[in-house]
């Protein structure tokens, strides 16, 4: 089912595919980021990049969806936006990105969720945070899902 109840014509085929490609609980993880990036701003546009993955653009690339066998990466590619309630779990210190590791059953925290996106997409709108010249911030925490 393309889209899953969301605005359809926003979706595009490749990202479809991609998703409905995945088991049953990635797809749920998926359609829920999915939509959580539109809701962010409503011209961020899906597109697919390195043959398969979907990616989230506007003015830059804003995130990326990859599955792995365990877990969903939501990719950030911009180091430099504030992390205030702490959604990112890997890359701290990268020099492009960030990621949030989403495993099966895990939360996921919309609206902290969306004020990150939105804080990426005024930095993409800005010129991108290399050309603000901002520096990637030091560590608020160094942890991995499975840490006890």
């Amino acid at each position: 089912m393309a889209g899953a109840g969301l605005v359809t014509d926003r979706a595009h085929p490749g990202v479809d595919a991609y998703i409905e490609g995945l088991p049953d609980w990635q797809q749920e993880i998926c359609r829920k980021v999915r939509g959580i990036v539109w809701a962010a701003d409503p011209e961020i546009e899906e597109t697919i990049k390195r043959t398969v993955q979907p990616y989230f653009v506007l003015d830059g690339n804003v995130c990326a969806l990859l599955s792995t066998k365990d877990h969903v990466n939501l990719f950030l590619y911009d180091p430099t936006v504030p992390d205030p309630h702490r959604l990112v779990n890997q890359g701290h210190g990268n020099a492009t990105g960030r990621a949030i590791q989403i495993y099966q059953d895990d939360p996921i925290d919309r609206e902290p969720l969306v004020e990150l996106l939105r804080a990426i997409v005024a930095n993409n709108r800005a010129g991108g945070w290399r050309k603000l010249g901002r520096e990637t911030p030091p560590p608020v925490r160094e942890n991995s899902h499975r840490d006890p």
